[in-house]
């Protein structure tokens, strides 16, 4: 292999092993990105799970003064 044909291989090389480098800093990225979305989306679900449950307890507040009310009326 002469000495220009060498060249070229070491510069491929070196190409290659800048492209490695830039995916896994991008891989990295990425990873980090997906776990504070997935954590994020835990926090959701847990706020969700909050207000389903506050609806809850406000619309049986709400019937139970309904039935009162009612109560009231026929009395």
């Amino acid at each position: 292999m002469d000495s220009e044909n060498l060249a070229k291989l070491e510069e491929r090389i070196n190409e290659l092993i800048d492209t490695c480098r830039r995916l896994n800093r991008e891989n990295h990225a990425l990873k980090t990105d997906n776990r504070n979305l997935a954590d994020e989306h835990g926090n959701l679900a847990d706020e969700h799970a909050r207000l389903v449950e506050k609806t809850q307890v406000a619309r049986s507040r709400i019937e139970a003064m309904i039935g009162r009310l009612k109560a009231l009326e026929r009395s």
